[in-house]
């Protein structure tokens, strides 16, 4: 059996959902979480007429953010006793699944906690970006090394690997303070303020080419609010 379990948080998924599912499963031997916050039950549907192995999900019938979505999730894995590497990635195709077992080798092979597949490295590309969501971006990971210094690229991307120590840290936290991606930056955060292992690796970012983003300008401006809470509670 597996050791190696993805979660996978779904708004409004139903175009990509299966066709994602069977990608992972040419790279990687895993179990894969589904956590669904969508608005109508579509994408349940669709996971209910295929027959797929090794495959949980879970609806939550509200919009509670994608980063609640990831720590619910990950709750689930860790209840699995034979899981011992954790990963999370987006369900629009944005994260490329044939870099799955590269930076699976990569975490075990440096003992790491947590491997953050980053769009900012020199050999990191990202692909059909409108400018402003760049810019965003760009923006938010320079205020965030500015304020905590970790020596991190990209507080903010989600495809992740993590440690089973890492994740049992993560989901033993009660309350995080920020929402929504910003939780990523905050388990950064936690980790790197309690000597968890941490690195980078460069990653495809590929801009979604189905369905519709859940990003907007109050996600955004809640955003940088956010940083400012994080600061405040999370200062040296």
């Amino acid at each position: 059996m597996s050791d190696i379990g993805i979660v996978i948080p779904a708004y409004n998924e139903e175009k990509n959902i299966i066709k994602l599912v069977k990608k992972i499963r040419k790279y990687v031997d895993c179990y894969i979480i589904i956590v669904d916050d969508s608005e109508n039950d579509n994408t349940e549907k669709v996971i209910m007429r295929n027959s797929i192995q090794k495959l949980g999900y879970f609806r939550r019938n509200k919009k509670l953010g994608r980063g609640s979505a990831v720590i619910y999730g990950l709750k689930k894995l860790f209840k699995r006793k034979n899981i011992k590497y954790f990963i999370e990635m987006d369900s629009d195709f944005s994260h490329k699944p044939n870099e799955l077992k590269r930076n699976i080798k990569v975490l075990i092979k440096n003992n790491l906690d947590l491997l953050v597949g980053s769009r900012y490295l020199k050999k990191s590309k990202i692909i059909n970006w409108p400018l402003s969501r760049v810019l965003f971006s760009s923006l938010a990971n320079i205020i965030l090394e500015f304020l905590f210094k970790l020596n991190i690229k990209d507080y903010t991307n989600g495809y992740r690997f993590y440690s089973k120590r890492a994740v049992k840290a993560i989901i033993s936290k009660k309350k995080f303070v920020s929402e929504q991606f910003l939780i990523l930056s905050e388990i950064l955060i936690i980790l790197k303020n309690n000597n968890f292992k941490i690195n980078e690796i460069e990653s495809v970012f590929i801009n979604r080419i189905r369905g519709e983003s859940s990003v907007d300008l109050r996600l955004i401006l809640n955003s940088f609010f956010s940083m400012l809470k994080l600061y405040w509670i999370y200062r040296a």
